[in-house]
Order: C-alpha cells, then structure tokens, then sequence
C-alpha cells in the first residue's frame, strides 16, 4: 500500500506529542542532532473512501432490493398467530413433531427448546381449531403436557411493528441530538456538531440496512426460518444501534482531541490520524464480542440463534462502518459544507 498521500513525511512527527500538547521544537542554538526516520503510517482510509463508499453500497443494495420486493417474513410477534408451547412423553425428534404438524396443513412450523419441549407455531387459530390441534398432536405423538397457548391477534401484532418503528427511530433521533451537542464545543459550533451527529447517523443506517436486508434475503429469498422477523430481531437492531455509535464516538472523540493539539494537519490528515489511532481498539473490542456470539449461534440453541446472527451480523457491519464510513463521511460533509 502507499503512504498517506497527503501527509508528507516530515508533518509526520508533528500529530501529538508525549505531554498532549504540541511537538516541541529543537532550541535554534543547540548542537545539530541525527533526526531519526520519522515513521509512515500507510493506511490511507480517506483517499480510499470511495472505494468503501462502493464496497458498502455493494452489500446494502441486494438488501434493499429484496426488502422492496420481497418484504419479511414475519414471526408470530408481527403477524399474529397461534403458539403452543409443549412437551411430549414419547420424547420424538425434531424432524417427527414437524411432520405430525405438517399433516395438519395448517402451515405450522416447529421449534425445539433447549429444555426438550417443543414451540408451534400456527396462523391464528380460533379455540375450536387451537383443541383439534392438540388432540392431534396427542394422537401422533402420545401423551401431550401443553404449557402455554399464546394467541397474538392482528391488532396487537400491528400495534407491535408500529411501537417497534418508533423505537428504532426515537433512538435515531435521539443519538443526533447528543452527538450534536457533544461536539458543538469543535471549530465551528453546532453546525460542526451537526455534521458529526449526521455522520454518525448515517453509518448507524447503514448498519440497520445491512441487518434487514440480510434478514429479508435469508426469510424471503431462501425462506430459512432464522430470517424470521420478530420481537428479538428488535431487539438486535437497538442494541446495534448502540454499539455503532458508541465505536463512532470513539473515534470522533480522538479527532475533537486532535483537531485541538495538530494545528500543522489538514482536517483529512487529522481523520486519517485519528482513524488509525483508534482502528486496532475498535477491532479487538469487536472481535471479542463476536467470539461470544459464535458461541451462542452454534450452541445457543434454535431459540437464541437468530438473535446471535443478528448481532453478529449488526456487530461486524457496525465496527466496519465506525471505520470506514462514519469518519469518511465527516470528511465528505465538511468538503460540500466548508466551516469557516
């Protein structure tokens, strides 16, 4: 890779020094002395931004595409239903209580808790249809203990999408509002912490669209029943949402800091600097929490499995974004938007 193209090697040793000020300057009458081979960083992420600008866009487009034309395939929280939670003396598999709820042809779909019981799901059933599902069930696979009937209607389930809309976006609006506020105090007042907090925000979309296009392929392209849209799923984009922005803190923080101490730098150089003074955090901090996440989708269970991919997915997606788009689109603000 070449160098930072717009920092030249001699501005190099000028970024920060020890005390957190400014780099101090050799007094004029003392004895010349050898200066050392200033170090290149070589990771030029803002003279590449475009390329993961397109990188980005790549993901996201199928994503949307998918969503335009092939919606969700919603769980039993957004569509409404039926769901029984129960277990069986006999102890069958997996595979024998989805053909016993496959003959019923009533579009049920089975899922296996860690606990041995299993959970079915049906359309909304009325209370006739919900007792001839379960003496059906007793009759193919034996003596049924029934646990828990849930019954989400149309209302409540439109009700949920709409709740689940709003918390999405208040969080949005939410998290403008404090990043403008945060950095208000840069070079530029609060037009300055506007342009932070849209950037911030406009990798925290980027990082929702990446999740629901995703979960839109896998339920309705592939119809796998982890793409399945329902209150976890809400879950994971809130709690992604948070970690996005608090990994874009981070490195809009060490460029506020920068901006004060490296006065010789352009505002791209000090992006850059900052970037890469805080890429290596962001990554082992991510990294360790996918690891946990591996753990969980493999071993978690078919409950907590599209819960895991989700923060896996929004995890990744996030920590990518706080690198190399968030910053980058600072920058690219700054450039349509000058301060003066």
């Amino acid at each position: 890779m070449s160098e930072v193209s717009d920092v030249r090697a001699e501005e190099q040793g000028a970024d920060i020094a020890p005390d957190g000020g400014a780099a101090a300057q050799p007094n004029a009458g003392a004895a010349a002395q050898p200066v050392p081979e200033p170090h290149v960083r070589r990771l030029n992420i803002i003279g590449r931004r475009n390329l993961f600008f397109a990188l980005s866009l790549i993901i996201i487009i199928p994503g949307i595409v998918s969503m335009a034309t092939r919606h969700f395939a919603l769980g039993i929280d957004f569509a409404g239903g039926t769901e029984i939670t129960a277990s069986f003396a006999n102890h069958p598999s997996l595979a024998e209580v989805q053909r016993a709820v496959d003959a019923e042809n009533l579009n049920g779909t089975v899922i296996e808790t860690s606990g041995g019981s299993y959970i079915v799901r049906y359309p909304p059933l009325n209370a006739a249809q919900v007792t001839g599902v379960q003496n059906d069930l007793q009759s193919r696979l034996g003596s049924t203990n029934v646990q828990q009937i849930l019954v989400v209607g149309a209302t409540i389930a439109g009700e949920t999408i709409l709740l689940s809309l709003l918390a999405v976006v208040a969080a949005a609006v939410a998290i403008l509002a404090l990043l403008a506020w945060r950095f208000h105090n840069v070079p530029g007042g609060w037009r300055a912490g506007f342009q932070f907090g849209g950037s911030a925000l406009l990798a925290l979309l980027h990082d929702v669209f990446i999740l629901t296009g995703v979960f839109s392929i896998l339920g309705k392209v592939f119809d796998l029943r982890i793409g399945e849209i329902d209150a976890f799923f809400v879950t994971a984009v809130l709690t992604v949402v948070g970690f996005s922005v608090h990994d874009t803190i981070v490195v809009f923080d060490r460029i506020r800091e920068n901006l004060r101490v490296s006065q010789r730098l352009s505002f791209e150089q000090i992006v850059n600097l900052s970037i890469m003074q805080t890429a290596a955090r962001s990554i082992i901090t991510s990294f360790t929490v996918v690891l946990v996440l591996a753990a969980i989708f493999i071993s978690g269970g078919e409950t907590l499995r599209g819960l895991s991919l989700a923060l896996l997915i929004g995890i990744i997606s996030g920590t990518y974004s706080s690198i190399f788009n968030a910053a980058p689109l600072l920058v690219v603000w700054r450039r349509l938007q000058p301060l003066r």
